[in-house]
């Protein structure tokens, strides 16, 4: 981290202090452990509701079409679409600028203060999310999703990046299963926003009166984040004592090293687009997000074919969802504590695909196929927030990590178009969750091959102490993996 940017922390511009922190606060001497304590209480209130909220409007806003769908938007705009295959191609539009958009994205960040960054984003897509509202034919609706994958590109990775900055391996998992859980809160949610909008009698048809009412709220929080002096931002000036900015600036250090100022290591970005690892870790998140964007289209539909009322089947998506986000934040918050990935990821990703064996297999039960919905939003949204937190750490360096996310990202977008096509061809994405199991498994024994090869080279290195990673990234000899 930049050394310049935490200085002058122990006053505010406009002399009045340090804001949350009294004067008896700077007097009373604090052992180490509480005072990093209290530096993560104050990062965690200042970086985790607005970008919790954030995302949970940022899917809502993506997602929000399989509700719509059972509203009558193909029959108001896409002439009924009796095939499906236009709704599809709304559907997957998202990601075509979603995945070629997320690397240059995602390292042009580096060089922005993230509150102006993210806070430009969401206005921008809640903005195109609304704009869907206003569709009147198949091409007003794929300028507006094409439009809407161009600004949430410049979100997703870019707050899995900001995450490594802020929080060291043993915290970074349970924070983003907290912002990604907000996706299942999102499917949830989302699910009782239908509901309540298919009861009311209004003017415009009520898929309409669901993208104003699910865009809106992202446009405010956008500029909320903009006007607020306690946004996320990697300069920490107004709130930190002098203390805690030597806390934050060690922390970052423990494992691996920060950057020195603005600055994207040419060599490093080569190196991303050099290692089989992320590759595979693209396979993974390919089956994963495959699987996920099948469900977060379709679920309402699947639950309608069980025999229930559209309005139900909106209901009806709640409870699995609510399922995955417990799920998603135990899982994680096991992976901090045990220091482990991979076995876990392989664990839920198992489950995942045995929950769309159940769906394909059960096809008289309705109870069963019901169940099994569970498993699916479970297993697949744990997977997913365990493989940020894998490779959040495993990339090394603070360059690398932004080519490397958006890099396996984008290949596993690609599994999210796949998945918007899949349906009702459902025995794909079980192969697929089975595939990510398998990657999984050898991903974790390379990572700790290669971890005991350095311990003999080497000697086991001190977790705590700083690792030069400005080189050579996560092959510096210090540097060990999370397996």
């Amino acid at each position: 981290m930049d050394l310049d940017h935490y200085e002058h922390c122990d006053q505010r511009h406009d002399g009045r202090g340090i804001e949350g922190v009294s004067e008896i606060d700077l007097l009373i001497p604090l052992d180490p452990e509480t005072q990093e304590r209290r530096l993560l209480h104050k990062l965690d209130k200042r970086i985790l509701p607005i970008l919790c909220l954030l995302y949970l409007f940022a899917y809502l806003d993506r997602s929000n079409l399989g509700n719509a769908r059972l509203q009558g938007l193909p029959e108001d705009v896409l002439g009924g679409d009796p095939t499906g295959v236009l709704f599809d191609w709304v559907n997957s539009a998202f990601f075509f600028t979603y995945i070629l958009l997320q690397i240059p994205f995602t390292v042009l960040s580096k060089c922005y203060n993230p509150r102006i960054w993210i806070g430009c984003s969401a206005i921008l897509w809640g903005t195109c999310s609304i704009s869907m509202a206003a569709g009147r034919n198949f091409t007003d609706l794929m300028i507006a999703r094409l439009g809407l994958g161009t600004f949430e590109a410049a979100f997703g990775n870019v707050v899995v990046l900001y995450f490594s900055f802020y929080y060291t391996k043993a915290e970074c998992g349970t924070r983003i299963a907290y912002w990604f859980g907000f996706a299942t809160v999102a499917g949830a949610f989302g699910g009782l926003i239908a509901y309540g909008i298919e009861h009311v009698k209004v003017s415009i048809a009520n898929w309409r009166l669901l993208f104003i009412l699910e865009g809106t709220p992202t446009i405010l929080l956008g500029v909320v984040l903009h006007i607020r002096a306690s946004g996320p931002s990697r300069v920490h000036s107004q709130f930190l004592t002098t203390a805690e900015r030597k806390i934050a600036i060690s922390r970052m250090n423990k494992g691996t090293s920060g950057d020195f100022g603005v600055v994207v290591r040419r060599s490093h970005v080569i190196a991303a687009f050099q290692d089989w690892r992320i590759y595979v870790g693209g396979v993974i998140f390919f089956g994963l997000n495959c699987a996920l964007a099948s469900l977060s289209a379709f679920l309402p539909t699947i639950i309608a074919t069980m025999g229930h009322t559209s309005a139900m089947a909106q209901l009806m998506t709640v409870p699995p969802y609510a399922m995955a986000g417990c799920v998603l934040i135990a899982t994680s918050y096991s992976s901090d504590r045990l220091q482990i990935r991979g076995p876990l990821l392989v664990c839920t990703s198992t489950i995942g695909g045995l929950g769309y064996m159940m769906l394909l297999g059960a096809t008289h039960q309705q109870n069963v196929r019901y169940g099994a919905t569970f498993l699916i939003t479970s297993g697949t949204y744990a997977s997913i927030g365990l493989t940020h937190a894998w490779f959040s750490h495993n990339l090394g360096s603070e360059t690398k990590r932004a080519t490397g996310l958006p890099l396996y990202g984008a290949i596993g977008q690609c599994g999210a178009i796949l998945g918007s096509h899949l349906y009702p061809l459902i025995e794909a994405s079980a192969f697929l969750l089975f595939l990510a199991a398998l990657c999984a498994l050898l991903l974790s024994v390379s990572f700790r091959l290669d971890n005991m090869q350095r311990d003999q080279k080497y000697g086991k290195p001190d977790p705590n102490d700083m690792v030069d990673t400005s080189e050579l990234a996560d092959k510096a000899p210090a540097f060990r993996y999370l397996t």
